[in-house]
């Protein structure tokens, strides 16, 4: 198991198959057997598990998901990547190579199809420019997830996990937070990586919430006011929900909702907790 995770063994399955890195599909293949293990240990990936590993590569990873998983199903979009796949992976019959885009799939009923509905599993490692839509699209259409284990650019990890006053709390923290409990488990610097990528990384575990932390009439209403009252970072709460939401209300009504919400009036929204913002959210369905 592993063979995939020294780096001379990468290089000689990239050279066999004459394999270009495509900056499109923005390729870094994890070639630090300390770091794999991290992630294994992280997701908690158990015999009875149905594991979903988005962008596998040429499926180093995907070995130990096999090793440690009862089902793997590694979605990737590179086609030339598919035969490297079937090659690398040949001996394990407990894992799905299937070649699509992985926002193209309905993934709610791909689980219902392939673990009768019951939450899998995901981890990934992906595109850094595409993480943050493809895991808050996997929150927004509730695909049925007991964990995502993901690698992300490290500031994007402190982002996710930041807490209300920090530099780094902002509508990715409330919107990861409302949906998961996030942990860091590795940081992973650029020499773990083949090509190098520029920029520090980090392993993420975002462990799911049966039911959101804070009950709310409208998440839409939610969603709204926490990216309105960050647009416009430096400026008041106040101010930022006034020029920035759809809602047609005066400062004057804005003001009188801030005010119920028991908070000063020059208050920003960097200093609001989620439960503050679920608050003012219900406050503004009463209207």
């Amino acid at each position: 198991m592993g063979d995939l995770i020294r780096p001379q063994n990468t290089i000689a399955v990239l050279q066999k198959n004459n394999f270009r890195f495509q900056k499109r599909f923005g390729q870094n293949f994890l070639i630090d057997g300390h770091v794999m293990d991290k992630i294994i240990a992280a997701a908690n990936v158990e015999k009875d598990d149905y594991v979903l590993e988005i962008g596998p590569g040429i499926g180093t990873m995907t070995q130990f998901l096999c090793e440690n998983a009862g089902k793997v199903a590694a979605v990737e979009i590179d086609r030339s990547l598919i035969p490297i796949l079937h090659d690398t992976l040949s001996s394990y019959d407990n894992v799905e190579i299937i070649h699509k885009d992985i926002l193209k799939i309905d993934l709610k009923n791909f689980i219902q199809e392939k673990n009768d509905g019951r939450p899998i599993k995901i981890v990934a490692n992906l595109p850094y420019y595409i993480t943050t839509p493809i895991i808050m699209g996997l929150f927004e259409n509730h695909v049925p997830a007991e964990s995502i284990t993901v690698m992300v650019q490290k500031e994007v990890a402190e982002r996710m996990k930041a807490v209300p006053g920090s530099k780094d709390y902002g509508s990715l923290s409330l919107a990861v937070q409302y949906y998961a409990s996030p942990q860091i488990a590795a940081n992973v610097p650029p020499n773990c990586f083949m090509p190098r990528p520029k920029v520090g990384s980090a392993v993420i575990c975002l462990q799911c919430h049966d039911r959101p932390p804070v009950q709310v009439k409208n998440e839409k209403i939610l969603f709204e006011i926490i990216r309105a009252a960050f647009n416009q970072r430096r400026k008041t709460l106040l101010n930022a929900l006034y020029h920035n939401m759809q809602m047609e209300l005066t400062k004057e009504e804005i003001l009188e909702k801030i005010i119920k919400l028991g908070v000063p009036q020059t208050v920003r929204g960097e200093e609001l907790t989620l439960e503050q913002f679920a608050r003012l959210a219900d406050l503004f369905e009463e209207r």
